[in-house]
């Protein structure tokens, strides 16, 4: 089990994550969805840094070119909705991956501001013995990727899951970190420290679904 954070090195992928959590640009739909996007490939690239590769012989015009390419590519699900253009990046360069979505929901909140996971649309393969990366834009509390990995599990067993996300709450990976029993790797544009009495997450950047595709009722 490990964390990485793409914050805690200086590259350009600060300069896009700091668009998304700015709040006069959030009004540039646009721009948000570009900026989901291009994290997401940025994260990717990143994370294909630690998969297997075996060598390979390619022949060109003129000779022979050994390279050592991805043995085994990923199997990329998203949480839908606002994981759309943030997966759109991960499909950009795993672009030979299969994928699978799945609907997720937060419930009304009750007067305790306590809520639960509502899953509802399903579509996965076979992930038995594969890498997963599963991505989602924020992980708050947690829980609604802990169900969507129950989920996922019903497919098969993945020899290893990398959860992805934009943003994440330490309260949110510490949950998952004691509740996952198995081989993870989670990644995080940021980590932000707190969740508000509703569970979001704070600074975090907002609603990234409203943000991506406008409010929903």
């Amino acid at each position: 089990m490990s964390l990485h954070i793409l914050t805690e090195q200086n590259s350009i992928v600060n300069n896009f994550i700091a668009e998304l959590r700015d709040k006069r640009l959030q009004k540039d739909g646009m721009r948000f969805r570009w900026n989901m996007e291009r994290t997401g490939e940025i994260m990717a690239y990143e994370i294909s840094k630690h998969f297997e590769y075996e060598q390979k012989s390619i022949e060109t015009q003129l000779g022979t070119s050994g390279m050592a390419l991805v043995k085994d590519l990923p199997y990329i699900i998203t949480i839908l909705r606002a994981g759309i253009p943030f997966y759109k990046g991960f499909i950009n360069i795993f672009d030979q991956s299969e994928s699978g979505f799945i609907g997720a929901f937060r419930s009304d909140q009750d007067e305790n501001n306590q809520f639960e996971i509502e899953m509802g649309y399903t579509a996965i393969g076979d992930v038995n013995k594969r890498k997963v990366i599963l991505v989602d834009p924020m992980v708050a509390t947690g829980k609604s990727i802990l169900k969507a990995v129950n989920y996922i599990m019903k497919y098969g067993q993945p020899a290893k899951i990398y959860v992805a996300a934009l943003i994440g709450a330490r309260e949110g990976y510490e949950y998952l970190k004691n509740n996952l029993k198995m081989p993870v790797e989670y990644w995080f544009g940021d980590l932000d420290d707190e969740l508000n009495d509703k569970s979001y997450i704070v600074p975090g950047l907002g609603d990234a679904g409203d943000l991506c595709f406008g409010e929903k009722l």
